[in-house]
């Protein structure tokens, strides 16, 4: 079983930066597309950014530019580095491994809030 565990969350000011990290159990972590979504309250859970197996990367619109997808497989781990934040950011952030934005396995979630 895969067990994905988010850190890196908290309360940042407009225009500030914060990196999460989603760290991977198991050993089959290279082999999948690894994605990073965020759900604000009373809306739909939605894709951020995707970095595949092969490390192509593919953003939301509304990141584009402000955020950067990156993994390391030799540490199981994936990050996205959020610089220019803005209000609008708030949500909770959740890592998820599959195929493409299939996702067969959620992390747990953390918080971001963008606020002055």
């Amino acid at each position: 079983q895969v067990q994905l565990v988010e850190s890196g969350g908290g309360l940042v000011q407009p225009g500030g930066s914060l990196r999460l990290s989603c760290a991977a159990s198991g050993s089959i972590f290279s082999m999948y597309d690894m994605g990073w979504y965020r759900q604000a309250p009373g809306k739909q859970r939605g894709l951020v950014a995707l970095i595949t197996s092969g490390g192509t990367t593919n953003y939301a619109d509304s990141v584009k530019g402000r955020f950067t997808i990156s993994r390391d497989n030799a540490k199981n781990t994936v990050y996205l580095q959020m610089d220019i934040l803005k209000p609008e950011d708030t949500a909770v952030y959740y890592c998820g491994l599959g195929v493409g934005t299939v996702v067969v396995h959620w992390g747990q979630g953390t918080q971001v809030t963008v606020s002055s």
